[in-house]
């Protein structure tokens, strides 16, 4: 109780609490359609993305999120264009935007400010980097996102598990995907900062698996996750703080553990 009262008493670290909690939300429940549509390293890919936005936003002195979300979701965008038209398989799709753009954020930022402590803030993350400006924008995006989820629940429920049979009934698929793939964008480069580019896709994948080690239902394993992210963030910033390690580190040194629990609490009762 003494660490998490310390804790509340620094802002930048309540600022982290509160964008982390909201981003772990949004990711938690992204990632589960992710995770079966096995499409779940798209999170990976888009973060080395948002890490060439943010060198760019870094070299031309402009407000790193303004720059990062609409590049993302352009990218999101032709992403998913690439894999649906069969031109570049998921996997390899991903591949390629992720090296490339990781590629031209290093390039950028070595002919301009540098490789830098913000630089590598963005790589590893840092609970330093949430200023209170990025703090209010991140709250409204999550909001947003949230929103949107919940709004196209029965839509996203229906593409994830049959994409033919929701296609036969009406469904606008492509559209339900494009809107999953803006949302996932959107609260990676919301999470980039205080996860870093390299960690950053762990708060899709970990929640998810971890639920659907507990949960047989849709709707059970979106709430697990949603819980389980949620908290594992909080442990995960109360050890970082305990242990004096990054945050991005300790984040998904929790999530594996509660993964790996699970995973074998799982087993025991099926033997």
């Amino acid at each position: 109780m003494d660490i998490i009262t310390t804790l509340f008493s620094y802002s930048f670290i309540t600022r982290a609490i509160v964008v982390g909690i909201l981003v772990s939300l949004c990711s938690s429940m992204l990632g589960v359609s992710l995770v079966l549509k096995r499409y779940s390293m798209i999170g990976d890919g888009l973060s080395h993305v948002s890490f060439g936005a943010l060198a760019v936003a870094a070299a031309l002195n402009m407000a790193p999120l303004a720059v990062s979300v609409p590049l993302v979701i352009i990218a999101a965008f032709f992403l998913l264009r690439l894999s649906q038209n069969g031109t570049i398989g998921g996997d390899a799709a991903i591949a390629v935007f992720s090296s490339s753009a990781l590629a031209m954020g290093i390039i950028i930022t070595s002919m301009t400010t540098g490789i830098n402590t913000d630089i590598c803030n963005y790589m590893f993350g840092s609970i330093l980097a949430m200023s209170s400006r990025d703090v209010y924008i991140s709250i409204v995006l999550s909001v947003v996102v949230l929103g949107m989820y919940i709004l196209s629940y029965n839509k996203i429920f229906a593409i994830t598990f049959d994409e033919n049979f929701s296609r036969a009934t009406g469904v606008k698929v492509d559209v339900y995907n494009m809107a999953v793939a803006v949302l996932t964008a959107i609260t990676i480069v919301l999470g980039m900062r205080i996860m870093g580019a390299l960690l950053i896709s762990s708060l899709i994948i970990f929640p998810a698996l971890s639920a659907m080690r507990v949960c047989r239902f849709f709707k059970g394993v979106i709430i697990c996750a949603a819980l389980l992210s949620m908290v594992c963030f909080f442990m995960g910033i109360v050890l970082s703080y305990a242990l004096e390690v990054p945050v991005g580190a300790s984040v998904v040194a929790v999530n594996l553990g509660v993964f790996l629990l699970l995973t074998a609490i799982s087993k025991l009762k099926r033997g």
